[in-house]
């Protein structure tokens, strides 16, 4: 997930990512501090990520994120912590901890998101138990209430030998040894046509990553975007059509999934995507239409300030207080 283009191209077509360069890295020391529960965790959840530069406290005042009840710093990558993720674990102590009082206040958790568009961690080599016991650590070190895994190596799930699934589930489970489920949030942010078959993906993607350790996962952030499709209430709800039949939300659920563990993702505004934005009126229109049918997931936005408390009112459509 970032501002930069994330399509998914066609089986014949070359991928291309675009590239970003480190802003600001922290390391990650050794936590000596017991383990602690951190999170209640949401349902329905209503997640927004903060990538871009917002000010020197990092992240804003709770009332500009009403409506909101969990806030995804982002990356936690394989360089380091970047951008947002790495603002926040910069903060003075004392800074830091007022920030997360002030959130956990307001019923708002803080999570870090790891990884993003520009990491590649099959392709790379990295290894998923000690790239995962790395990431407890800074959630661990920063207080979090839990991580968030956008992986998006294309690469590696297009050449559909399974190790790109292999690598996602042995990093989920090796996760889940530091951060006990029903103490800390563990959410996914696959693309949408990842949780549907296609021959694209031979080795099933998140639908065999589902099949492996959906149990563990809380939900599913889902990038309903950046493809071309999604763009009404038909196709974000009910059938998405070619080239990712199946990848629409119900269809997902159709898909073996569970319904209300799917998050719907769109952009905040029209520069937070390639393609996909709606507007959050219209937005709301497609949520109460799937909420009227029994789905209970949440909404997802990349990212703030594009969208804030205005925007997740009108995205909820009546159907969430």
């Amino acid at each position: 997930m970032f501002s930069f283009s994330r399509m998914i191209t066609s089986v014949s077509a070359a991928l291309a990512l675009a590239s970003v360069s480190s802003v600001l890295a922290v390391p990650i020391a050794k936590q000596t501090a017991p383990l602690v529960s951190r999170a209640t965790i949401p349902s329905p959840a209503f997640v927004i990520y903060t990538d871009r530069f917002v000010s020197a406290d990092v992240l804003p005042p709770v009332a500009e994120l009403a409506g909101w009840n969990v806030a995804a710093l982002s990356f936690l990558t394989l360089q380091g912590a970047l951008d947002q993720a790495g603002a926040y674990a910069a903060l003075a102590p004392e800074v830091r901890a007022a920030k997360k009082a002030e959130y956990n206040n307001a019923g708002i958790n803080i999570i870090v998101s790891a990884f993003g568009e520009t990491d590649k961690p099959t392709s790379q080599g990295a290894d998923p138990v000690g790239t995962a016991n790395t990431f407890a650590q800074f959630v661990l070190n920063n207080q979090l209430d839990g991580i968030d895994v956008d992986y998006e190596d294309l690469d590696a799930m297009n050449r559909g030998d399974g190790a790109a699934e292999q690598w996602v589930s042995t990093f989920t489970s090796t996760l889940r040894q530091t951060l006990p489920q029903g103490q800390f949030i563990l959410s996914h942010a696959p693309l949408a046509p990842w949780l549907s078959p296609n021959t694209q993906f031979a080795a099933g993607a998140y639908l065999t990553i589902h099949k492996n350790v959906g149990s563990l996962i809380d939900f599913y952030n889902i990038q309903f975007y950046n493809q071309g499709l999604y763009t009404d209430c038909a196709g974000l709800i009910d059938a998405a059509g070619a080239p990712f039949a199946g990848s629409a939300l119900f269809e997902i659920a159709n898909n073996g999934v569970d319904l209300n563990k799917l998050v719907i993702g769109k952009p905040g505004g029209v520069t937070d995507a390639t393609n996909g934005f709606m507007d959050p009126a219209t937005l709301g229109q497609c949520v109460a239409q799937a909420a009227a049918r029994g789905w209970n997931g949440g909404i997802m936005a990349f990212q703030f300030p594009n969208a804030n408390a205005d925007w997740i009112r009108a995205a909820k459509g009546g159907a969430f207080a």
